[in-house]
């Protein structure tokens, strides 16, 4: 931070023993709740330093693009500095996000079917002068608000290291906060499982492919998770550091999500139930009798990146959707 009377828009998270999680991956589980973040999901961290700093420069306005999470952390961030913004959302959007980007003052503007059309109109609305475009995931700003989770997970474990990260991966930004923040604290060596749903795996398919590669189309219901192509950052800082990158399916992710109701009692979105499945799917424990990823010295620390796109009537939606009543 440039001015130290400044105070961030998101808070210290706790970081939580999961009793039922590190039973089922046989190894002490360590849940980061960023769900409870304000709007829902670590977006906040990111966009809310972005905001904060381009706000200092003499922005009058911002255009943020999203499939949800984004757009409410950034219309939360200009409620709080008094400035307009513009969030432009997909026609998939539910009724539920629009009301509540309304709700905060934003503008809500509805187009396209996927992400990727409502971004390219953002970028067209952010070219009126004073005007500041927001990208979920691709700029430093996010990542280096991103990366303060980080700092507070080295400040709760103190000297201990964690045995490997999990989180769920969209258009990257996270990845690339997560990647600056673990350089920052010296756990370069720490792994990384970088988890996708199928139909929304940008990053595991560019790394299948050692290039950027941008999907036909979005076919997970993670929509969260719903950018065609992964941000350059995200893609160099998987083949830089150690990421291993994993794909489950919609059903894993609904699995999860349920799962973790069940034993957290909290309800978290299918993009968040991608990260989750690394555990309640047996990946963790698939990837260390491949030899894909070693004992885990220290703990497996699982982000829980939450998320506002999701109900109980939206649960029972997916578990008759893949047949789980």
């Amino acid at each position: 931070m440039d001015s130290q009377d400044e105070i961030p828009f998101h808070f210290v998270t706790p970081l939580k023993e999961s009793s039922a999680l590190s039973k089922k991956a046989g190894t002490p589980v360590l849940i980061k709740l960023e769900n409870i973040q304000p709007m829902g999901s670590f977006k906040i961290r990111g966009i809310g330093h972005f905001c904060q700093k381009l706000a200092r420069k003499g922005c009058k306005k911002f255009v943020c693009s999203s499939g949800g999470n984004a757009g409410l952390a950034a219309a939360y961030a200009c409620n709080k500095l008094g400035m307009p913004a513009t969030i432009v959302v997909p026609e998939q959007t539910s009724n539920k996000v629009i009301q509540k980007l309304a709700d905060l003052g934003a503008e809500v503007v509805v187009t396209g079917k996927v992400w990727d059309d409502a971004d390219a109109n953002a970028r067209h609305l952010s070219e009126t002068p004073g005007s500041v475009y927001i990208s979920p995931f691709d700029h430093p700003l996010l990542w280096e608000g991103h990366s303060s989770l980080v700092l507070e997970l080295k400040a709760a474990l103190g000297t201990q290291k964690p045995g490997a990260l999990v989180l769920s991966v969209g258009g990257g930004g996270f990845l690339a906060g997560i990647v600056e923040g673990i350089a920052k604290v010296g756990w370069s060596d720490v792994p990384i499982i970088a988890m996708e749903t199928l139909g929304a795996h940008c990053l595991n398919a560019s790394l299948a492919a050692g290039k950027s590669v941008t999907l036909p189309d979005i076919t997970s219901i993670a929509k969260c998770l719903g950018a065609k192509t992964v941000c350059d950052r995200a893609l160099e800082c998987a083949k830089k550091y150690k990421v291993i990158s994993v794909t489950v399916d919609d059903r894993e992710a609904v699995q999860a999500l349920e799962m973790f109701l069940e034993d957290e009692l909290m309800l978290v979105e299918a993009a968040c139930g991608a990260a989750l499945a690394a555990v309640y799917s047996g990946h963790i424990q698939r990837l260390q009798q491949e030899g894909k990823l070693e004992q885990l010295k220290g703990p497996l620390i699982m982000i829980v990146c939450g998320g506002s796109g999701i109900s109980l009537s939206e649960l029972q939606n997916y578990k008759s959707q893949f047949g789980l009543l």
